[in-house]
């Protein structure tokens, strides 16, 4: 059963930050692009944003769409990527994004998200946060979350055991790749809490950062 957020508190060596629906509010992009999508594609709008969320594109593509080719799905979700890029009305960030982002600074932490480089990168300061300094992006995995690679990569990239990390994400996808990597995990927002995390919270104003002398990240949330 999930924990709720009250007084909660997580020990850490690192910590693994999802991008959207966990740092960034996007919900108007992807659901602006998604259902014109599902429409072109003459699939139920209400059930493609119900896959869509935490996966790359084409992964998307592949569970809505079985029987398509990979070529396809790829090419299309290329096409995809640089509408989102190009879109970035209604992105702003999570309430407490970025105090959380500042209280990271010198602790090991990554961006592990399904965008690519440039949506990452334009996400981000749409939303006006700080791009961490460790990034995994779709260029760096050969398999979209639920799939635990990028996870696994992120603790990997900063010399972490998996057991050692703390995850941050909001979809189904991301926390089934979160626990398939052997990592606990907050779930953020409502989307969040019928996933299974580890704990949920509302956003990230109900997390706060302590670092002791031994190098670990205390997280008290609630």
């Amino acid at each position: 059963m999930t924990a709720t957020a009250a007084s909660t508190v997580l020990t850490a060596r690192a910590l693994l930050l999802d991008m959207d629906g966990t740092l960034v509010n996007s919900n108007a992009v992807v659901e602006r692009i998604w259902r014109n999508w599902a429409e072109r594609h003459g699939l139920d709008g209400d059930e493609v944003m119900k896959v869509v969320h935490g996966r790359q594109g084409h992964a998307s593509m592949a569970v809505l769409l079985p029987d398509r080719p990979v070529q396809q799905n790829l090419a299309d979700n290329t096409r995809m990527l640089a509408e989102e890029t190009a879109d970035t009305d209604g992105v702003v960030e999570i309430p407490g994004a970025s105090a959380f982002l500042a209280s990271l600074r010198g602790l090991p932490h990554a961006l592990v998200t399904s965008a690519d480089i440039a949506l990452s990168t334009a996400r981000m300061a749409a939303a006006g946060l700080a791009l961490p300094g460790v990034r995994v992006t779709a260029e760096s995995v050969g398999a979209s979350k639920p799939d635990p690679e990028g996870f696994l990569k992120g603790a990997a990239d900063l010399g972490v055991d998996p057991a050692d990390c703390v995850v941050f994400e909001d979809s189904g996808a991301g926390i089934e790749a979160g626990r398939a990597a052997g990592m606990r995990v907050v779930g953020v927002g409502p989307r969040a809490c019928t996933h299974g995390p580890d704990v949920t919270v509302r956003d990230l104003t109900q997390v706060r950062v302590r670092a002791t002398t031994d190098g670990t990240i205390r997280l008290h949330i609630g």
